[in-house]
């Protein structure tokens, strides 16, 4: 890190745990004791930083404020996962149904357009340059998302007419809310179903009709809707019962091998250029898309029935172009 992100590390560092030894900032910040010394001088020099070493405490600490001049760093710098942090937060909140959670929200949104803005810039200009793509929003009602998010915060039940877009199926739910995740550009539902006694996760934009009950809801442990969440691919539920095992090619390995396609994932580079990735599953609906989306590139290797599923596929995608000038 440069210069000026080690301020606002140690500022950080100093903030959230009070005291720090001159050692565990050493290692902290990957510097020598001579650089550390420098950095901590100027902080206090030019930024005004109450910074003091409190021998009883055996470490550095920001101390009380005194009368004097303000300690203030200048513009923030922030790294591509911070940028996308904040900015990802201020859409999601400009997202919400007005009226829901207007209070806390715009003085929320203020704060958060005044920490990303820098050195004079406005919020604007920076948003403008920095876009966040939201491919693959699925169109909600706004108003069934607005009744959703406050049963899921006032803690009640909800009624629902639901629409399996899989089985071509409708269905009445009474449903208690545990949270709401927005995974992929969407926004979903885990809840308690009293219809079939099971935890389930829905589609918010899949409601077509949502009702707010006055009853409690089922309150479920977040242990429990962890194992029943956490540890599934995407957004399908369920405990992994399988482990894919797939080879990609040189090319495809350019960017597969840096990507998290699962927490538990297990990935090994071949000497060829290629790319084995094994990964745990329950559902296979949606690590088959994004198997298939690498086309030729990808190999199932197991299990079986998982080959058997994508080959199935390419299969019946395949004669959709035949080879005689396209004509069917």
């Amino acid at each position: 890190m440069n210069r000026s992100e080690r301020f606002y590390r140690i500022d950080q560092l100093l903030a959230a745990r009070g005291v720090m030894t001159r050692q565990s900032l050493l290692d902290e910040l990957g510097i020598s004791w001579s650089t550390l010394k420098r950095d901590l001088m100027y902080l206090k020099d030019r930024f005004h930083a109450p910074i003091v070493f409190d021998r009883e405490a055996g470490g550095y600490r920001f101390a009380k404020p005194e009368i004097g001049p303000k300690y203030e760093l200048p513009g923030l710098w922030f790294n591509g996962d911070e940028t996308h942090a904040l900015l990802t937060m201020h859409q999601l909140l400009t997202e919400l149904e007005p009226g829901l959670l207007t209070p806390h929200i715009e003085p929320l949104l203020s704060r958060l357009e005044a920490i990303v803005s820098k050195d004079g810039q406005q919020f604007d200009d920076i948003a403008d340059r920095i876009h966040l793509a939201r491919i693959g929003m699925r169109r909600r009602n706004p108003a069934h998302f607005g009744v959703v998010s406050r049963a899921t915060l006032s803690r009640k039940r909800i009624r629902v007419r639901h629409y399996n877009r899989g089985t071509d199926e409708h269905s009445e739910r009474e449903l208690s809310p545990q949270r709401l995740v927005f995974y992929r550009s969407n926004w979903y539902l885990e809840a308690w179903c009293h219809n079939r006694n099971a935890l389930r996760r829905f589609s918010v934009d899949a409601f077509e009709e949502v009702e707010l009950l006055d009853q409690p809801v089922n309150e479920v442990a977040p242990a429990k809707l962890k194992e029943a969440f956490g540890d599934s691919y995407g957004i399908y539920g369920g405990k992994p019962k399988h482990r894919a095992i797939l080879r990609f090619s040189a090319a495809a390995a350019r960017w597969v091998a840096d990507e998290e396609w699962h927490p538990e994932q297990v990935g090994r580079l071949e000497p060829d250029g290629r790319y084995f990735l094994e990964v745990p599953y329950a559902d296979e609906t949606e690590l088959m898309m994004d198997i298939l989306r690498h086309g030729h590139h990808v190999e199932v290797l197991a299990p079986a029935e998982l080959r058997g599923a994508v080959g199935k596929v390419l299969r019946e995608a395949a004669l959709q172009y035949p080879d005689h000038g396209g004509q069917r």
